[in-house]
């Protein structure tokens, strides 16, 4: 509606609030960590980027609250507070590819666990925790820890290859990782012990994440072969996920009431399932979307996971999707389909817009 006003009368868009809908989901977001994803949908048009991105996410990223926002649609901006909705008319009729969606993701979700890491709500034990649930890491990390540790292969534990590999971190160019790096002026106010936790951190975000790519690709022939034949491998495809989901894993450990308060919120998360790949070595993209989205909702019923919000206007998600993850309350399912006369009069719509402009 306020679309339809704005292009009416040549004014920018004018928000009306939704009180309603609003506390439904600013109730779910201030939970550290929730059971279910939440899905927010209806048609196109009706107001959903628009809440999120005026009514909410300046909200979710005051502290002790932060939030990752993904736009699907949209490039990347460089923080919440930047993201704009544009009109649907302007949208391109080609579908974004698969790795540069993928590359969104990661890069919010590595932004928001270096704002964890800065807090002191991450450390390396944490990591290594959440790697070693579901990895097996002594080979990875025997390569990555150095030729000493590769001499006593036979000896070394996975603790001691993973301290080793984190202070080859610490000492080699990957340090030089912008990510997952201290910037001048971060920790002024830490001492020493302090920043030297922090900087621990960062090198094992950096060897996990190095980790995991060289794991992906011992596994790129297996999925040209998977994706020649038709043949689905459940372990194939989680590899494509696999750096997202631990960053969701540990962000979802550190999360705490009054001290950090992580979100994700994924709009048009639709684009995901029909994004292009011309990669014969990467999973199609309607794999990754399941993937992800069924480890999300695995991380939630399982262990709890911070509150992941998806915005969408596909359909899909309110009528099959149950069907196809195999359980009819893997989403919290939030509606929104603008407003009727009665609803309006109800929101003091009129004391905004003429009866021409509703």
């Amino acid at each position: 509606m306020a679309a339809a006003a704005g292009g009416a009368a040549g004014r920018p868009w004018r928000v009306i609030p939704r009180p309603v809908l609003e506390t439904v989901l600013h109730n779910h977001a201030l939970h550290p960590r929730v059971p279910q994803p939440l899905l927010l949908h209806g048609p196109r048009g009706v107001g959903k980027s628009t809440l999120l991105l005026n009514r909410l996410l300046p909200q979710w990223s005051e502290p002790p609250h932060y939030a990752a926002f993904v736009d699907f649609l949209h490039p990347a901006p460089s923080s919440p507070a930047h993201a704009t909705a544009a009109p649907w008319s302007l949208l391109a009729d080609t579908p974004p590819s698969l790795p540069s969606l993928r590359l969104q993701l990661e890069s919010a979700l590595e932004e928001l666990t270096r704002a964890a890491v800065l807090k002191g709500a991450v450390g390396s034990k944490d990591v290594l925790a959440a790697l070693s649930r579901s990895h097996g890491l002594h080979t990875a990390l025997s390569r990555l820890a150095g030729p000493a540790a590769c001499r006593g292969r036979g000896t070394s534990s996975v603790p001691v290859l993973w301290a080793r590999a984190v202070l080859a971190a610490t000492s080699s160019a990957r340090g030089e990782d912008p990510t997952f790096r201290i910037g001048e002026g971060e920790a002024t106010n830490c001492s020493m012990e302090e920043t030297a936790y922090m900087q621990e951190a960062m090198a094992a975000l950096r060897v996990a994440k190095e980790l995991l790519r060289m794991q992906e690709g011992w596994r790129k022939e297996a999925l040209r072969e998977m994706n020649r034949t038709g043949r689905f491998s459940r372990p194939l495809v989680n590899s494509a996920t696999d750096w997202p989901c631990l960053l969701l894993d540990v962000l979802s450990g550190a999360a705490e009431v009054d001290f950090f308060q992580p979100k994700l919120v994924l709009n048009n998360v639709d684009v995901l399932k029909r994004a292009t790949c011309e990669d014969e070595t990467m999973v199609p993209a309607t794999m990754y979307h399941d993937s992800f989205i069924w480890r999300v909702i695995a991380l939630g019923a399982n262990e709890q996971c911070l509150p992941v919000f998806m915005s969408t206007s596909d359909g899909y998600y309110s009528s099959q999707a149950f069907v196809d993850f195999g359980f009819p309350n893997i989403f919290i399912s939030r509606e929104t389909f603008g407003w009727t006369q009665q609803e309006a009069k109800l929101h003091m719509v009129s004391e905004f817009f003429s009866e021409k402009e509703l």
